[in-house]
């Protein structure tokens, strides 16, 4: 050891897809330039940088004084460029042609405006799996970053970690680096001597590559970081110590041997396993962690406790799966097109913003889900306009071993699920590029305990500010009263069979008693074909007795809405009340009139024939028509959900209820229809 500590720094900037420009433009403003204008001041400071693709070319386009600052520090070899996939994919979730593409874009990118030829890859939300080694490694990739609980994980002792490790598939060998989780939850969070001394104790090498958004645009870090001078004294200090070096990825790789062989297992940082878990898995993970620390200590807790894996959102959300699985049937269609728009478009909807949660939005953003279908539905468009014959697919879409059926018209696309109940999963306006079924089932989710037992946050020191781990929640806790759970999917055409106790409160709040088994249960694909599906089910009503129950329900499809048929025939003596749920997801639910009323919340409309939903955002109206007068109940579909600022309030849906009266037999016939 030479007494001289290197630091190996890399910063990640992203935003998704399409974001909101006055979204982008903060980052911007508070965070992306201020940390470049200051930086570029210490060019002897080296550091590493990724930006999505969209994000830097948005900044080309928007911002050219930072790109051309960008481009200074690259010039002056103050800067080295990160590749990874353009759009921010999970690459192990998308198919290898795609993961190639999506990097080699982004390689392109930076070297016609940069003269760069990337070595190094970003890891989207460092999410490793062995299976993608053969791709990045064929686009030039030498060396990715990962977490150092990648290692741990995998049995390895933090200590040591400092440098990289030589992995392999199929004998194709890649660089992998270390993150110092220490570092990484200190910098820029304690004063510029902390972090120094930090740097200092792990030895030789330091590293560490995290989200550039933490200088400036996490909360409280743009006063702490540029008008407190936090980034511009550490960078003095750094600079003036003469024990202290930095050096860029490329040149530690090409004067260090590797420190040995290292074979990962599938993860991504720790945290990201907790939250992959369903809610009781995620409380039970958090209390086996700390009695294992405090029987073993952190570090045999972090080796041998672990969650799930980034691929267990697409089973613990139907809607992140959905949103996959029309993507990667989407990409089997890339040479029936041939056409350059439908791959952009189709690595646009591969984006990783809208598939997961944690302690940001993710998937519960309706706008980042909307995105996500509307690049599916302009791929669906591309591929439509070439295949105009092609009107009708049953097939496993999901891959959840049932067959869905989707009708493919002039102005809709409209899928129902055999496994869900033979219900409305999309809704597709083609001429709006926008889901009409894009909606959120309400899910108990393991932080919700903290708005109703908020924990005391732990006292700040002078010489640090608070993190996004670390909030007080008690300012929450009037969002208690709006946290409900649905036992179902939040799809349409939904059947409840219940009571006369059914009424508006227990409707929204999903309290009200089911007695039929239809409701979250397969159906039977009776018949289909191009203009009309038939899905059957064989159930039950379970009361006093358990009574032999047969839903049978036809759709007939055209260019402008659905026809629907729905007949149930009980064996059941008893008097119920039918009830249809239809649940609508709106761009705004501020801008939507029902009835010429606008909306406030809920409400009840009784003995009525028609309802129509006006949306002044979609300049659309969608009429629900029926033979024979239903009761109405209408609510707000809202979700309580974590993100960096503590928790908010979304809206997902706008939910119909339309019942009637059931003995034995009964039949609702009518239409959903929408103006074109």
């Amino acid at each position: 050891m030479n007494g001289i500590s290197k630091l190996l720094l890399g910063l990640h900037c992203h935003q998704p897809v399409d974001n909101f420009a006055s979204v982008v433009d903060k980052a911007i403003k508070l965070s992306y330039r201020p940390f470049f204008e200051v930086v570029s001041r210490f060019p002897s400071f080296k550091f590493s940088i990724h930006f999505s693709g969209w994000l830097f070319d948005y900044i080309r386009m928007h911002d050219n004084g930072l790109f051309e600052l960008i481009k200074k520090c690259h010039d002056n070899k103050q800067v080295e460029f990160f590749t990874g996939g353009f759009y921010e994919p999970i690459l192990a979730s998308i198919p290898s042609r795609d993961r190639k593409g999506q990097i080699g874009k982004l390689n392109d990118f930076l070297h016609l405006h940069f003269g760069a030829k990337p070595k190094g890859l970003w890891l989207t939300e460092r999410v490793w799996d062995a299976s993608i080694i053969d791709d990045i490694v064929s686009v030039g990739v030498e060396y990715v970053i990962v977490d150092d609980y990648h290692f741990i994980s995998a049995g390895f002792d933090k200590r040591g970690l400092g440098g990289y490790f030589l992995s392999e598939n199929g004998g194709n060998i890649i660089k992998i680096f270390p993150i110092n989780k220490d570092l990484r939850y200190i910098l820029p969070f304690k004063k510029p001597n902390v972090v120094i001394e930090s740097i200092k104790k792990n030895g030789e090498v330091g590293v560490l590559f995290d989200d550039g958004e933490k200088f400036g645009l996490w909360p409280k870090t743009y006063e702490w970081v540029y008008e407190k001078k936090w980034l511009e004294e550490f960078l003095e200090a750094f600079t003036s110590d003469e024990t202290l070096t930095t050096e860029h990825y490329s040149e530690f790789a090409a004067i260090n041997k590797p420190l040995g062989m290292a074979y990962l297992p599938n993860v991504s940082y720790y945290e990201m396993g907790e939250w992959s878990l369903r809610a009781n898995d995620t409380i039970a993970l958090e209390h086996l962690h700390s009695n294992v620390v405090l029987g073993y200590g952190f570090e045999t807790a972090d080796k041998f406790v672990k969650g799930g894996i980034w691929k267990n959102f697409l089973v613990k959300y139907a809607e992140s799966n959905r949103i996959h699985k029309r993507a990667l049937e989407l990409a089997k269609f890339a040479d029936e097109v041939d056409f350059a728009e439908f791959t952009e478009s189709l690595y646009k909807a591969q984006t990783n913003d809208a598939l997961w949660h944690g302690v940001f939005g993710g998937l519960y953003l309706g706008c980042l889900r909307d995105n996500a279908y509307k690049f599916i539905i302009e791929c669906e468009n591309i591929y439509k306009n070439k295949n105009p014959d092609k009107k009708l697919i049953v097939a496993d879409i999901n891959l959840d071993g049932y067959d869905e059926v989707r009708f493919l018209l002039s102005g809709l696309t409209l899928m129902f699920e055999s496994k869900s109940g033979g219900q409305l999963s999309e809704f597709c306006l083609r001429d709006r590029l926008f889901n009409l079924q894009n909606t959120l089932t309400r899910r108990y989710e393991a932080y919700h305990d903290k708005i109703f037992n908020p924990p005391a946050p732990a006292p700040v020191k002078e010489d640090e500010i608070e993190t996004i781990h670390n909030m007080d929640l008690t300012k929450f806790e009037h969002l208690r009263d709006e946290i409900a759970y649905d036992w179902y999917d939040k799809n349409s055409f939904i059947d409840h069979i219940t009571n006369d106790e059914f009424c508006l409160e227990n409707f929204r709040k999903c309290t009200f008693k089911e007695f039929g088994d239809f409701a979250n249960q397969p159906f039977d694909i009776d018949s289909v074909c191009e203009k009309e599906a038939v899905f059957v089910r064989k159930g039950a009503i379970y009361d006093d007795a358990i009574d032999e129950t047969i839903v049978k329900k036809s759709f007939t499809v055209s260019d402008n809405g659905i026809g629907f048929n729905i007949l149930i025939d009980t064996q059941s003596k008893k008097e119920y009340r039918y009830v249809c749920e239809m649940n609508l997801h709106l761009p705004d639910i501020a801008r939507v009139t029902v009835n010429g009323d606008s909306l406030r919340n809920n409400g009840c409309i009784q003995n009525s024939k028609i309802i129509t939903v006006e949306d002044k955002v979609l300049d659309k109206v969608f009429v629900f028509s029926f033979d024979s007068a239903v009761d109405t109940y209408i609510y707000t579909v809202d979700t309580v959900s974590q993100n960096e600022e503590g928790f908010e309030l979304s809206n997902q849906a706008l939910c119909f209820g339309f019942s009637l009266p059931l003995k034995q037999k009964m039949t609702l016939s009518g239409r959903f229809d929408v103006s074109l």
